[in-house]
Order: structure tokens, then C-alpha cells, then sequence
């Protein structure tokens, strides 16, 4: 393997490495800025996967009962936060605006920080 060859793998893992770190530092930022928006998205996803397991006859026989008790629990529980999260954020003047960007701007770190990667994987194979 040549000088440059092995530079060029070292520049690409670097680069990876450090988008790897960065959108790591800036998600790090976002979660300990907007906690409740992750607890949201990490429900939601949890709900999503939930939802596309699929439910035989046998489980919903044995799981109806507990599950129509769980259900309303829950629903009261929602209920109970969403009010509570409207009310503090409103004292803190925290608006859904102001929400929804900090969740997008952590979505494109991701898709930023997947990116990166893929493409420092993509080059350090094609210099092989």
C-alpha cells in the first residue's frame, strides 16, 4: 500500500470520525436543551413499532382485558402530561415553533452525520 493511499484512508476515517463526533455533541446539545421533545420522539417510535407487530387471536383473548385497563390508564396519563407540558413550556415561553425546529435540526444531524459516514466509507473503499 502506498504513502498516499494510507493518508487518504487516515483522511477518511478522520472526517468520519470527527462528523461522527460533531453531530454527536450538537444531538448531546438538542436532548439536553429540548428533553421532552426526545421523550416524545422515543414514544412515538415505540408506538410505531408497536403498532406494525402484528397480533394473533390467541394473544388478543389473553391480553384484551389488561389491555383495555392499561389503554385507559394510559389515555389519563397523556392526558395529564400533555396539560402539564403545555402549561411549562408556556411558563417558560417555549413555543411548538420553537419545538419542531430543535426536532428538525436534529433530524438533518443524523441524516448529516449518516451521510458522512457513508460517503467516508465510500471513499476509503473506492482508494483500496
Amino acid at each position: 500500500m502506498t504513502e498516499d493511499n494510507r493518508n487518504n484512508r487516515r483522511s477518511a476515517r478522520q472526517r468520519a470520525i470527527e462528523a461522527y463526533e460533531g453531530a454527536e455533541r450538537r444531538a448531546t446539545d438538542t436532548l439536553t436543551e429540548s428533553p421532552l421533545i426526545a421523550l416524545a420522539g422515543g414514544i412515538a417510535a415505540g408506538a410505531l413499532i408497536a403498532a406494525l407487530l402484528p397480533r394473533t387471536s390467541a394473544e388478543e383473548r389473553a391480553v384484551r382485558p389488561a389491555a383495555r385497563r392499561l389503554r385507559q390508564s394510559a389515555d389519563a396519563a397523556v392526558k395529564a402530561a400533555r396539560s402539564t407540558s403545555k402549561e411549562r413550556f408556556s411558563d417558560l415561553g417555549f413555543s411548538r415553533k420553537e419545538g419542531e425546529e430543535k426536532l428538525s435540526n436534529l433530524l438533518q444531524v443524523l441524516k448529516d452525520t449518516a451521510r458522512a459516514s457513508a460517503d467516508a466509507a465510500v471513499e476509503a473503499a473506492r482508494k483500496r
